[in-house]
Formats: structure tokens, C-alpha cells, sequence
């Protein structure tokens, strides 16, 4: 990922931030400063504070293009799928010490062929059926109870591969939020989008967001 890209994403994903990003009531330099940690850990080697103000900026300036394009579905052509019944098992870099990831994806797909596996740079991520016998596959690992989060739903969103993800997603929060709706987390992969939800919201934030589509 370039680092305009990383930057998207960790706005995108801070609500608080993106918000008063929209409404011009941030300082990029302060802000910069505050992720750039995030940013460097996530590429894995240092990032000059200026570039991440430069591509801050970028960013910021792309709300304004939004709106005067705001006719034109960003969700144009998307297909979505909607699952329930969804556990997120997350478990640290340090911790795959303890266990094979490889091994795990093997006795994953023996059980379920329901689920999906994300590499991010601190951590490996499952999203899968909250069902017992997952959970026995993590018996090796101490401390197991914060590796699982349920009552979860994911709602999977294929785009076009020249849809920019990172505006599907920024796109999705500002429309789930409007209508009282917020993200647990967003994964990407190569040719899809899955945003995570409690699931008491997941029915309702479909509705929203095929109705969107459909609108368009």
C-alpha cells in the first residue's frame, strides 16, 4: 500500500477523525502527527511527516469532488451479501508463536469453508460462524478470551475493480452513520470489501445499503 492509501484508510476507520475532517475542523499537521506511529507500522518503515500532510490534504480536498459528485453512486454496480451469526477471532503477531497460521487454515476449512482470513500488520484476523468447534482450535493459545468478539454480522461488498475501496468505505460509514448505523471494522481484500457489524444493525444497514443501489 502507498501511504496516501494507508493514510485513507486510518481516517476512514476513525470516526471522530473523519468527521471533523468533512467539516474542516482539523489541523493536518497535528493530525499527522498523531498517526503517523499507525502509518509506520503499518508500512513497516519510517514516512516523512510531510508526505503524510501532503496526502492528508488529499484527502481532505476529495470531499469537496465528492460533492459535486454526489448524482453518481459510488455504490454503482456493487453486489452485496449479507451473513449473520459472525465471531471475529484476532490473535497478535507474537501470539502465532504459539501457533501456525498455515496449520490453522487447515483445520479451519476441515471444519467450515465459511470464512474469511486477513493478514494485517499486527495481527491475523478470522471472521467465521461463531460455532464451539472454532473455538477449539485456539484451546493451544493462553489467554484466549480477548481473541474473540461475537454477536457479529459481516456484510460483504464487491466492487468493480476500478472502484477505489477506499471510497466505498468512507462512502458506506457516511451513510450507515446518517442513519444511526456505525462499523465494528472494514477488511479489504483484492477484489471485495467486508464491513463488520453488531448484528442487531446488520438487517437494517443492507436495507440501507441496497436501497442506495438501487436509488442510483
Amino acid at each position: 500500500m502507498s501511504v496516501p492509501e494507508v493514510v485513507r484508510e486510518v481516517i476512514t476507520r476513525n470516526r471522530s477523525i473523519y468527521d471533523c475532517m468533512k467539516m474542516d475542523l482539523i489541523n493536518y499537521t497535528a493530525l499527522a502527527v498523531k498517526i503517523q506511529p499507525e502509518i509506520e507500522k503499518i508500512l513497516g518503515n519510517s514516512v516523512n511527516l510531510n508526505t503524510i500532510v501532503v496526502a492528508i490534504k488529499r484527502y481532505a480536498d476529495s470531499f469537496e469532488t465528492k460533492e459535486e459528485m454526489k448524482e453518481e453512486s459510488v455504490l454503482k454496480n456493487a453486489r452485496l451479501a449479507l451473513t449473520d451469526g459472525i465471531m471475529d477471532v484476532r490473535f497478535s503477531v507474537k501470539d502465532s508463536n504459539e501457533m501456525d497460521p498455515m496449520s490453522i487454515l487447515d483445520k479451519f476449512s476441515k471444519v467450515t469453508n465459511n470464512y474469511e482470513f486477513f493478514r494485517l500488520s499486527d495481527s491475523f484476523r478470522f471472521l467465521t460462524e461463531d460455532m464451539e468447534d472454532i473455538r477449539q482450535i485456539f484451546n493451544s493459545v493462553s489467554e484466549r478470551e480477548d481473541m474473540f468478539s461475537t454477536g457479529l454480522a459481516k456484510i460483504r461488498i464487491s466492487i468493480p475493480s476500478s472502484q477505489n475501496q477506499s471510497d466505498v468505505v468512507s462512502y458506506v460509514a457516511e451513510v450507515l452513520h446518517a442513519n444511526g448505523v456505525e462499523l465494528v471494522n472494514a477488511f479489504f481484500s483484492q477484489d471485495n470489501i467486508t464491513i463488520i457489524l453488531n448484528e442487531r444493525d446488520s438487517s437494517r444497514a443492507y436495507d440501507i445499503l441496497h436501497s442506495d443501489i438501487m436509488r442510483r
